[in-house]
């Protein structure tokens, strides 16, 4: 059970959806893509060397699938269903695109950090059986694209309503603003990178234009890429409320929230913002000032 025990409540995520009489058919398809995907892509290619930085090749392709998948089976409002679609495949081919590179530059046949932190969580957990507990690891993230990660894209979606509600105008707005954030912290420590190398220093920290507000600029964009979401699935949520059971309905509103509580817990705990410091520490001699000069996760000011 210590080994399964992740993929419970993707697991009853995934059958809410199945639960609901609107989102049934559509969720299924996806289930189906997901599953070829990672199996391919992703669980394969881990049992045979070891490593699960494949996941993050499978985990944004399949946020792409997500996307074509409402955008040919969506049955709510086109121009809902085609902004939505796109939102989701924007967001996970930008880093889909960026992980094809690692693997391709050869980034990938070593573990990359974040993924070799979590061996120490399993040795806190006593899970010994280090294949079982990867294969585990990388369907989790599966398994969160074919239940809470769809669930605002497959709400959306179902919404038939042609008029547009002020929610979804501010998480437009605010999905908008959050990738472009995302983006450009990503440019950021790219360029500064380039500059390091160029000069000759190397293990230099990042604390130039969004570095200098938050240390992880990119996770904190990420997590307000899916809030933004959130945020626009709230009239589709409403508007499901005569086509579905009263249970399925609230659960089904508390399973959109998810999608946020996921992201945030993976992006800072998991493999996120805690696994990248324990290494940076490590490897950056000044990361220690940097860390009580400037927030972890939340952007704000410099602390005295």
């Amino acid at each position: 059970m210590k080994y399964v025990s992740p993929l419970i409540p993707l697991a009853l995520g995934f059958v809410l959806l199945l639960l609901s009489d609107t989102l049934r058919e559509t969720a299924l398809i996806n289930a189906v893509l997901q599953c070829v995907l990672f199996a391919l892509v992703v669980c394969l290619p881990t049992w045979l060397t070891g490593r699960m930085s494949y996941v993050d090749i499978g985990w944004p392709w399949g946020l792409v699938v997500i996307g074509v998948v409402v955008y040919f089976y969506g049955e709510g409002d086109a121009t809902r269903v085609t902004l939505v679609s796109i939102a989701y495949v924007f967001a996970g081919g930008r880093m889909g695109l960026d992980a094809l590179r690692m693997w391709m530059s050869g980034e990938l046949k070593t573990e990359l950090p974040r993924y070799a932190y979590q061996r120490r969580r399993w040795e806190k957990t006593g899970k010994n059986n280090a294949p079982l507990v990867k294969q585990v690891e990388v369907i989790s993230q599966g398994a969160a694209n074919l239940s809470f990660l769809a669930m605002p894209a497959l709400v959306i979606a179902s919404n038939p309503q042609g008029s547009i509600s002020i929610f979804e105008i501010i998480g437009l707005g605010l999905w908008f603003v959050a990738f472009a954030m995302e983006s450009i912290a990503d440019r950021q420590k790219h360029g500064f990178i380039r500059r390091m190398k160029a000069a000759g220093e190397s293990n230099k920290v990042c604390n130039v234009g969004l570095w200098q507000y938050t240390r992880h600029p990119n996770y904190f964009a990420e997590w307000m890429v899916w809030n933004a979401l959130v945020i626009a699935a709230i009239p589709s949520w409403l508007a499901l409320y005569d086509n579905e059971a009263l249970v399925i309905w609230v659960l089904l509103g508390a399973g959109v929230l998810m999608a946020s509580r996921i992201m945030y817990v993976t992006l800072v705990y998991y493999t996120g913002a805690i696994p990248a410091e324990y290494f940076s520490v490590k490897k950056r001699p000044e990361y220690k000032a940097y860390q009580q000069t400037t927030n972890m996760f939340f952007p704000g000011p410099k602390k005295g």
